[in-house]
């Protein structure tokens, strides 16, 4: 077995990645669903293979072990591997530098008290466009709540109007029949009225009341999309959460870092608040890049099994999208949801 080469821990207050091995649940008490979960290895924007792995819902303290494996003929190969000490809940990464050649990894963890859990096997390469990030989810208050079930149907949103939301006057045309006496012509007592242009697309950032913009809300509609296949209420946009994930997105594009951490340390928690928003008793992040649009970055969320789970979490009901590009034209995408 291989000693721990080159963990790193990010701490926070993050209880659980969603895997098929795991699900989050908001509801879960302090000590009532102690377990370990862990994400499919993904490539970074540096060109590494990552994969994370979390602890949460426990109250005793436990060394966890992360590996990421290579699968192989005969016993599968670990090509890395690390672990964090007297951790009661926390999440743990760990990163290699990958090739070019198209290779299948898995990632796997145990906590040495009975729990483990192994991710979804994945092909990746550095030279294939940038994969979904882990995710971090479920983030329970002081008091643990349950989320509120999801509605037996779910409300399908109105679409909005393209019809332009005023037309044109046409003025009426002179009379042809001349009168008894010529007069002077009397100047016209009105002109043609300038049509008024047409209500901007939802979500530009210049309509009035909108969240976010045009790319972002079709982030927010597939997703809606996704989760009415799954019976689940549409998630509405909430502007607090759009500035968090917007600003994440912004500042991993102008600094070209991938992760759920900022580079001044700020956790995914540490965001949505300073971007102003109180309450609410469950949240989660997905994050992205490389993906050129909407329907792309929604389709890689959807096939990775944590990133699915927030987004089919039924107990949400808000979400924040932020999308920013860097200096090469690539797309950071973040997904922030809540419930309030």
């Amino acid at each position: 077995m291989r000693r721990p080469l080159g963990a790193l821990m990010c701490l926070g207050s993050l209880a659980a990645l969603s895997t098929p091995a795991v699900a989050a649940h908001a509801a879960a008490g302090p000590g009532d669903m102690c377990g370990v979960s862990v994400s499919a290895p993904y490539v970074t924007p540096a060109g590494k293979i990552e994969a994370s792995a979390a602890r949460a819902g426990c109250e005793n303290t436990s060394l966890v072990r992360l590996r990421i494996k290579r699968a192989q003929p005969g016993p599968d190969r670990v090509v890395k591997s690390g672990s964090q000490r007297g951790l009661v809940n926390g999440q743990l990464n760990v990163s290699l530098h990958c090739s070019k050649a198209v290779r299948t990894y898995y990632a796997e963890v145990v906590d040495y008290r009975g729990n483990q859990a192994r991710s979804l096997p994945i092909r990746l390469s550095c030279s294939l466009p940038g994969f979904p990030s882990p995710t971090a989810t479920a983030v329970p208050s002081a008091t643990p709540t349950t989320p509120a079930p999801p509605t037996a149907k779910p409300t399908t949103p109105a679409p909005p109007s393209g019809t332009p939301t005023a037309k044109p006057t046409t003025p009426a045309p002179p009379s042809s029949t001349p009168t008894n006496k010529p007069t002077t012509p009397a100047p016209p007592t009105a002109k043609p009225t300038t049509p008024a242009p047409p209500s901007s697309t939802p979500g530009n950032p210049g309509t009035p009341g909108a969240v976010g913009t045009a790319e972002e809300n079709e982030v927010v509609r597939l997703t809606n999309v996704e989760r009415a296949k799954g019976g689940c209420a549409p998630l509405k946009h909430d502007p607090q959460l759009r500035q968090s994930a917007y600003g994440h997105s912004a500042d991993m594009a102008a600094k070209g870092y991938f992760d759920h951490k900022s580079q001044d340390g700020r956790s995914f928690m540490d965001r949505i608040r300073g971007a102003g928003f109180t309450g609410g008793r469950a949240f989660a992040e997905n994050i992205a890049w490389g993906y050129p649009n909407p329907a792309a970055v929604v389709n890689g969320w959807m096939n990775s099994s944590g990133h699915k789970a927030n987004i089919m979490n039924c107990g949400y009901n808000l979400i924040g999208v932020g999308a920013a590009k860097n200096a090469q034209g690539q797309i950071y995408w973040t997904q922030n949801f809540a419930t309030r």
